[in-house]
C-alpha cells in the first residue's frame, strides 16, 4: 500500500506552525488542507481531549462566520495524534496567505468568555467534555511561540 503524505513528514524535526499538507482539486475547485502544528510532536506533551474539543468548537465558529471564509471553509478539527488540527479551505493557497486568519482565530479563542458555541447536550455529541481555560492558555501560547513573528521555517515543512 502507498503511504499517505501526511506519514511522510518528519516529525522528528517538525515544529509549531502553519503548514500546506495537501492540495487536491475537484473538479474546478482546489482544496488546500494546513496542517495547523501547535506542539512539537514526540517532544512535548499532547494536548487533551476536552481543550482540543474547545478549539475545535471555537475555532469552526470563528472560521463559519468569518466575513471572508465562511464560504471557503470545509473543515476544521484536531489531528489524532493530538499535536494541532487539520484546516481545509477552498482554493490554492500558501501558509502565508492565512497567517492574518489564524491569528485573529487564536485571538479569538484566547480572549473568548461565555458558554462555549455548541457545547450543550442537544448540540454536541460529548458536550461535558470541555476545558475553556486550558484552550485559551493553549491558543495564547500559540500566539505567542510561533504565530507572532512566524518565519518561513514554520510555514513550509522540514526537510
Amino acid at each position: 500500500m502507498e503511504k499517505i503524505a501526511s506519514f511522510t513528514i518528519n516529525h522528528l524535526t517538525l515544529e509549531p506552525g502553519i503548514y500546506v499538507s495537501r492540495r487536491d482539486r475537484y473538479g474546478d475547485t482546489v482544496i488546500t488542507t494546513f496542517d495547523l502544528r501547535m506542539t512539537s510532536p514526540n517532544r512535548e506533551p499532547v494536548m487533551n481531549t476536552a481543550e482540543m474539543h474547545t478549539i475545535e468548537h471555537l475555532g469552526a465558529t470563528y472560521l463559519r462566520n468569518h466575513p471572508d471564509y465562511k464560504d471557503r471553509t470545509v473543515y476544521f478539527g484536531p489531528m489524532g495524534c493530538r499535536t494541532g488540527f487539520y484546516l481545509l479551505l477552498a482554493g490554492d493557497l500558501d501558509s502565508k496567505d492565512i497567517v492574518p486568519l489564524m491569528t485573529g482565530m487564536f485571538k479569538f479563542i484566547r480572549d473568548f468568555e461565555g458558554p462555549i458555541p455548541g457545547a450543550a447536550e442537544r448540540e454536541c455529541g460529548n458536550y461535558l467534555d470541555q476545558n475553556l481555560p486550558m484552550a485559551r492558555w493553549l491558543a495564547d501560547r500559540f500566539l505567542k511561540n510561533t504565530l507572532y513573528g512566524i518565519d518561513a521555517s514554520h510555514l513550509v515543512y522540514p526537510e
